[in-house]
């Protein structure tokens, strides 16, 4: 038996006479039989409430709800909603939570673009949490002046359905405005405001290239995770860096979210999903699935050593794949990283019984064949 939305606004037990079609709140407790004066209220309410005919009025029963001990599996889904401000989240989070505290949201945060990647990660917040919360926004803090903002593809049509597909409860879409009061310049000299900085696993590989790009990353999740307040978020693997820098500083700063990674998304051919592989011809899409092949390559080495494997022995491997690419101009490469997967500290060999305790990730331009004056910049990485 399903609940009327309605009774998920309620907090104190009441009384509901039901039938096939659904709950009517009444403010007493009405028995089908009894006095004549009770008959005839009966009839009122049926009237009222628009309940079935008469001869479906056997069907009806009368039960009693503790509807603070519900969960949110128990009432109906009102769709997908869409919220632009804060002060809508807030208050629908204090709707849909109220005082029962077994009540769970999960949340994950997007740039939008979405695809099947990104479409895991929902899958698995639904299956694991009451509420789904997804965001859209990209982010001006995380780009540098010279990089492609304006560029970013923007979906939000296709965005939206996949959401309604997926059963998300609340798709929250801010503008910049609403995110940064004071206005976010992308030269960081003008920005005004509270910024975060998680120093320390910040400025290697990603943090080389783009010296801001993590400050901007963990200032906008600290503020969404604000917002929204879930119990758990869900991270893709293909940027492991970040999850690195978000895992420390919700640790470090006392946040009460759980952050979860989720394996990467790969098309047929082993490239990672990416919104950016929109900006590649296919005949270029071929080429860069060979970044995965370079990391597959190296990953099989390791495997099959039954020693300790030198750092440079596995570059070889990876560069091995990759020459005939660098070679023709398709591949400019930007780092390759053999690292401690917590410390992002760089290895200089690699023990084979020491699972899940080295990622090997890389940054490679990949050349557009069709207009070879674009370059789009692809990441990827495997945990041994």
């Amino acid at each position: 038996m399903q609940f009327h939305a309605l009774a998920h606004e309620l907090r104190a037990p009441k009384h509901y006479l039901y039938s096939a079609t659904g709950p009517t709140p009444t403010s007493a407790f009405f028995s089908l039989f009894g006095s004549w004066k009770m008959r005839q209220t009966n009839k009122k309410m049926l009237k009222k409430h628009r309940l079935p005919p008469s001869r479906n009025r056997s069907k009806l029963v009368i039960a009693s709800f503790e509807l603070r001990r519900c969960t949110r599996s128990q009432f109906d889904r009102m769709g997908l909603q869409i919220f632009r401000t804060v002060q809508e989240v807030t208050q629908w989070r204090t709707g849909a939570v109220g005082d029962r505290r077994k009540i769970s949201i999960g949340f994950v945060p997007t740039m939008g673009c979405l695809h099947a990647g990104h479409a895991s990660l929902i899958k698995q917040c639904r299956e694991s949490n009451d509420y789904v919360v997804v965001s859209i926004f990209v982010n001006p803090s995380q780009f540098a002046p010279t990089e492609d903002l304006d560029k970013y593809p923007r979906t939000l049509a296709n965005d939206i359905d996949l959401l309604k597909e997926l059963n998300v409860d609340v798709l929250f879409q801010p503008s910049p405005h609403e995110m940064y009061p004071q206005g976010i310049p992308l030269h960081v000299s003008e920005q005004r405001g509270p910024f975060v900085t998680v120093l320390g696993v910040s400025e290697m590989l990603e943090g080389s290239t783009r010296p801001n790009f993590f400050r901007g990353v963990a200032t906008v999740v600290t503020k969404l995770l604000n917002i929204v307040m879930p119990d758990v978020a869900y991270f893709g693997q293909k940027d492991i860096q970040q999850f690195i820098v978000l895992n420390v500083m919700v640790q470090e700063l006392f946040v009460n979210t759980k952050l979860v990674m989720m394996p990467i998304c790969r098309d047929s051919s082993g490239l990672a999903l990416s919104s950016r592989n929109k900006y590649l011809c296919q005949d270029s899409l071929k080429v860069a699935s060979s970044i995965y092949a370079g990391l597959s390559a190296a990953t099989t080495l390791i495997k099959e050593q039954e020693c300790v494997v030198e750092r440079e022995t596995i570059l070889t491997k990876i560069g091995h794949i990759w020459e005939p690419y660098v070679q023709s101009g398709d591949f400019e490469i930007d780092y390759i990283s053999i690292a401690d997967i917590k410390s992002l500290a760089e290895k200089r060999e690699i023990k084979p019984q020491e699972d899940g305790l080295t990622v090997i990730s890389c940054a490679v331009y990949v050349r557009d064949r069709k207009h070879p004056e674009t370059q789009v910049r692809l990441i990827d990485n495997i945990i041994l």
